[in-house]
């Protein structure tokens, strides 16, 4: 089993703080750090409800100092790391101009020496498409495109691509990620998710809503997804599944039998804590559980 620290920007905003996480964690066994991403938060009356909580508010994940961009926040414990690597949990995709992102993210990658995974969504607050430029209502569309266009991008050395929203030909785009190309997790729970992982994923983020039981919810999940890549023509022994939700070692040994791979935690304690809290997880989680 592989352990992840989730809401790490958001929980460590701050540069000392941000790199302080980033080395205990290293240092403590765990393979990534996951950042969210959100660009705006509304605050006016009656704006969408923002489904990660049961109040419909984003404050609970921005109280600590806001939330960071996700690729700049990685980018600056990266170079205070060696080993650790860095995982959106979720990257609004549709939100970015794609050529310009698959540059930014190839960036990254290489000068990280390729310590970079991609878990990406479509979101689903209009605000948010709003105050960026883009369009709501086909995000579903140009996130299947934007896919296709980055791996163009990342892969080939000479580039082109022709789809209805992203259009380029014979071009380059350098830096290239170290691997040619980066892991794209595919994070959500709904129809639209599922197919979209069967189809482009390297792996798959399924989302539990507060108040579902992940002992319910993600083997069922995990069991469309495996469906649905087996009927798309891939093996879903390939597919890589992701979640959070657990903090013991029994907690892991029941994920692990649902195929997941890599779990994820939030740390609750800041400075002298944090250390302590990472150090204990590392002994009493990820080496405990690493012949999962």
């Amino acid at each position: 089993m592989k352990w992840g620290i989730v809401f790490s920007s958001t929980g460590f905003p701050d540069p000392d703080e941000a790199v302080a996480l980033a080395q205990a964690a290293e240092e403590a066994g765990f393979e990534s750090l996951w950042a969210p991403e959100h660009v705006i938060e509304a605050k006016g009356e009656g704006v969408t409800p923002y489904r990660g909580t049961t109040s419909g508010s984003m404050s609970r994940l921005s109280h600590r100092g806001g939330i960071p961009d996700p690729l700049i926040w990685f980018s600056y414990v990266a170079s205070a790391t060696k080993r650790i690597r860095f995982g959106t949990g979720v990257l609004i995709l549709p939100e970015h101009q794609p050529v310009v992102f698959a540059k930014s993210a190839a960036t990254l990658d290489h000068l990280s020496g390729g310590r970079l995974m991609l878990g990406i969504g479509v979101g689903e607050l209009p605000e948010e498409y709003g105050a960026v430029g883009m369009e709501f209502t086909d995000r579903g569309k140009r996130m299947d495109e934007y896919i296709d266009a980055c791996r163009v991008l990342w892969r080939d050395d000479v580039a082109s691509f022709s789809g209805d929203y992203v259009n380029f030909d014979q071009v380059e785009c350098r830096p290239w990620p170290v691997r040619r190309t980066i892991p794209l997790i595919i994070g959500g729970a709904s129809k639209a998710a599922i197919r979209r992982a069967a189809r482009a994923g390297d792996g798959y983020f399924p989302f539990v809503f507060p108040g579902e039981d992940p002992l319910v919810q993600l083997p069922k999940l995990i069991g469309e997804v495996r469906r649905a890549t087996q009927d798309a023509g891939r093996s879903p022994d390939a597919m890589e599944f992701t979640a959070g939700g657990a903090r013991t070692v029994e907690d892991a040994r029941v994920f692990a039998d649902f195929g997941i791979s890599r779990l994820t935690v939030a740390i609750r304690g800041r400075g002298d804590e944090m250390r302590a809290e990472v150090r204990k997880l590392g002994d009493e989680l990820v080496a405990k559980t690493a012949d999962l």
